[in-house]
């Protein structure tokens, strides 16, 4: 019996197979013309950035850190987003592959035995009659002839879906990448401010000390004893703000990672200390903002409308299925693979569509606006893709500067917070003056990290703006 199945379900695929093959190709999609780019041809030429082409680099030649590239690894692994939107792709690869199945026949193999008690007269006996009839059959079931596209543009459009997801997975892992680098950043940084703001603390008790011997011996005022435990509480209040920052930064951080921060991760507490971010080469095409994972999702979105506007289209016309199948009949089942049993089937019906209501128009209607909205998003994904990079262009013209600037800031409120100290001790100056310059001081050092660290994510928003890296390589 099995090679009887075998051979028929053979036959049948050899029949329909070639068929099948010379209908699917043809489709009822528009042509597909890319939207032509919202945003001007290139950016300020004043950046420096974009002009020739640039080598590839991956992120681990990006962030050149030991203990970054470890963070990284791990959160590639572990984040529980990443790992849903992966997740994601496998279940609109497997729903892409049930559609893509429409596309061949379904073929079935089928057995059926039946038993019947016939009254007299109808069985064509003088009396009551019982007939047994067995079948078996392989053929195929309610088979759709895609003449006009219909089952190829909707296999279209989830391919292009499926694609579309690969791309958003692309995207999550970059925002991850960037993410994480930033976190550990911010924590290095607030590293350096709860140590900058514990040394202040330190130094301020230690004046305020001072000023209460002075106060003592009759030297100092109660208003300056006022003065100085004031900015020494002030100083205690940041270290305890600084304290807090690094601990909701180091969860913050294991959250990205989805696991426990190592142990022996290096105790980094100085921006000045760490190279994390490779230089940006000069000279980078414009094109590659073409090449950024959310707008080349998008774009797959749009290919799908283009897709989906094929079916719509088809449905005003006939749908043929067919019903068919070869196999054997006999009232004895021993006698069921004899050559004379044989039997085939062959069932075609033909459904065209006359009146629906309006149905099918409202459906091309809908497809059309879909197709609408799918080229306002690309072209609106596009423009703040070209908004992100040339904002970072902007900021990178002037951090340079800035530093110098913030750099050249603390040198002289050094100097001057040195000076006025000097000068109260010999009783030249007030305690006034030298809170003045202890403050501003402080927020000197203070403002030049925050400068710091705004210069390293500049160079990490681009990596992300630019989609991960300088890949000028010809996508899929």
């Amino acid at each position: 019996m099995a090679s009887f199945v075998i051979r028929i379900f053979r036959q049948a695929l050899c029949a329909l197979i070639p068929l099948v093959m010379l209908l699917a190709g043809c489709t009822m999609a528009p042509k597909y013309e890319r939207p032509g780019l919202p945003t001007p041809n290139a950016y300020d030429k004043g950046a420096g950035l974009f002009g020739g082409p640039a080598p590839f680099i991956a992120w681990r030649g990006f962030f050149t850190d030991p203990g970054t590239q470890r963070l990284i690894e791990t959160a590639l692994t572990n984040n529980r987003d990443l790992r849903a939107a992966m997740l994601n792709v496998e279940k609109v690869r497997a729903q892409y592959r049930i559609q893509r199945a429409d596309i061949l026949p379904t073929a079935a193999a089928m057995g059926e035995s039946s038993n019947r008690g016939l009254p007299a007269g109808i069985s064509g006996l003088p009396k009551r009659a019982v007939v047994r009839q067995h079948t078996v059959s392989v053929g195929a079931t309610n088979f759709e002839l895609d003449l006009f596209g219909r089952i190829r543009s909707l296999t279209d459009a989830a391919l292009e879906t499926y694609y579309s997801t690969e791309d958003d997975v692309k995207t999550a892992q970059i925002t991850l990448v960037a993410e994480v680098a930033a976190v550990y950043l911010q924590m290095i940084a607030d590293k350096e401010l709860l140590d900058i703001t514990a040394a202040t603390c330190k130094n301020r008790k230690g004046q305020y000390e001072l000023v209460r011997n002075k106060f003592t011996s009759g030297v100092a005022s109660q208003l300056e004893v006022s003065q100085a435990k004031s900015i020494m509480e002030e100083a205690r209040s940041n270290v305890a703000r600084y304290a807090t920052r690094v601990g909701q930064d180091e969860n913050y951080l294991a959250l990205l990672i989805g696991a426990p921060l190592p142990k022996d991760l290096p105790d980094v507490r100085k921006l000045s200390r760490i190279r994390m971010l490779a230089d940006i080469p000069e000279g980078l095409p414009s094109s590659l903002l073409e090449r950024r994972p959310d707008i080349q999702a998008s774009e797959h979105r749009l290919k799908a409308a283009y897709a989906n506007i094929g079916a719509a289209r088809a449905n005003f016309f006939p749908t043929i299925n067919l019903t068919g199948g070869f196999g054997a009949i006999s009232a004895d089942a021993s006698e069921l693979f004899e050559g004379s049993t044989g039997f085939w089937q062959f069932l075609p019906s033909v459904s065209l569509p006359i009146f629906d209501t309006g149905r099918n128009i409202s459906r091309l209607d809908v497809a059309e606006s879909e197709r609408k909205m799918a080229v306002t998003e690309y072209e609106k994904t596009i423009q703040e893709a070209f908004r992100e990079v040339a904002d970072c262009l902007v900021q990178r013209q002037y951090i340079g500067s800035q530093m110098d600037a913030e750099r050249e800031l603390l040198k002289s409120t050094t100097e001057s917070y040195n000076l006025a100290s000097a000068r109260y001790d010999v009783g030249v100056d007030s305690y006034l003056n030298v809170l003045d310059a202890q403050r501003s001081l402080y927020s000197a050092q203070q403002s030049y990290i925050s400068t710091m660290l705004l210069r390293e994510t500049n160079a990490l928003t681009l990596y992300k703006a630019l989609g991960g890296g300088w890949d000028i390589a010809p996508g899929r």
